[in-house]
């Protein structure tokens, strides 16, 4: 292989996959949004709900990929740890962005906006619908904190299997969903 850079200098993909133009765009951007998204999943773009999340801390900016979970009027919804980096980033400085890349359809989408928590019964209804192991992991690990051991994390999985055995398991109050 090339040295890196001469790599990453001659690496360049022409996106002419289509024209950007407002004659071909609907008129609200929530619309849009749902018609390009539909596109991308129809296109088969691996996870094209993942999105790129940008806080800032502090004035410096920290991005990290999350996962839409919902989009509609009031705006595009995600669900994480509160107590993560990016939750007590949002909670010091509640302005965040989103970029989706699709590469298939050479396309992306930015969104700016102000974040907000979802309510609590709208958390508690999307944190029933993840499958049994995602709700244990929401329990089991302390995102963004420093683990000694991967036996520490298997650990807490084993013992939240065994308490709630047979159990309904309730949503952590230290996990839920946002809203940009």
């Amino acid at each position: 292989m090339k040295h890196l850079n001469e790599y990453l200098q001659g690496s360049r993909i022409q996106y002419d996959k289509g024209i950007l133009s407002e004659n071909h765009l609907l008129e609200n951007p929530l619309d849009q949004f749902e018609a390009w998204m539909k596109e991308a999943i129809a296109a088969g773009v691996s996870e094209p709900n993942a999105v790129d999340l940008s806080t800032v801390n502090d004035g410096r900016p920290s991005s990290r990929i999350v996962l839409l979970k919902g989009v509609d009027k009031r705006g595009f919804v995600f669900y994480t740890n509160y107590d993560s980096r990016k939750g007590k980033e949002m909670a010091e400085s509640p302005f965040v962005s989103l970029n989706f890349f699709w590469t298939l359809q050479a396309r992306q989408v930015r969104i700016e906006g102000r974040i907000e928590k979802v309510s609590p019964e709208e958390s508690d209804a999307y944190f029933a619908s993840r499958p049994r192991d995602s709700q244990i992991g929401a329990w089991a690990s302390a995102q963004s904190t420093v683990i000694k051991s991967r036996e520490i994390i298997e650990s807490n999985i084993a013992q939240l299997e065994k308490q709630y055995e047979g159990k309904d398991i309730p949503r952590p109050a230290h996990w839920g969903g946002y809203i940009v």
